[in-house]
């Protein structure tokens, strides 16, 4: 049996799959949910919503990119600072594996809280050796 994690990060994958009300983003709904009965933190890197804002900002808007961010901060999803710990795990896994630079700060982010990686991108396949991962 999986052990339950001390807190769940999303992935820019995961975020925008919600956002876009894809068919994978009612999982990602879901485990939001649970997460909030649960009181299981749920993380984000801030590399990771900047990385959400510009993809929507270039999409969409700019403003509709600031709306997006406020709705994920108001579903109590707590952006994490990058500190030089997370930066140096983050390039850790950059130099080991292929994989972009923004997914290695969810990575290690995960790795780092002992938590579990929300995702569908097929990247993270690479570091389920490393990093607990949930598929969506």
């Amino acid at each position: 049996m999986a052990r339950k994690p001390k807190a769940i990060v999303l992935d820019s994958w995961a975020v925008l799959a919600y956002l876009e009300d894809e068919k994978s983003g009612q999982d990602v709904a879901e485990l939001l949910s649970e997460a909030s009965e649960q009181n299981t933190p749920v993380l984000m890197s801030v590399v990771n919503a900047g990385e959400v804002w510009y993809i929507l900002a270039r999409e969409v808007s700019e403003t509709e990119a600031d709306k997006a961010i406020h709705e994920l901060r108001q579903l109590g999803i707590e952006f994490v600072a990058v500190e030089w710990e997370l930066v140096r795990l983050a390039g850790s896994f950059k130099a080991r594996y292929r994989i972009s630079y923004a997914d290695c700060f969810a990575a290690a982010l995960t790795q780092a809280h002992k938590a579990e990686l929300i995702t569908g991108d097929k990247e993270f396949k690479q570091v389920e050796s490393e990093v607990q991962v949930r598929w969506v």
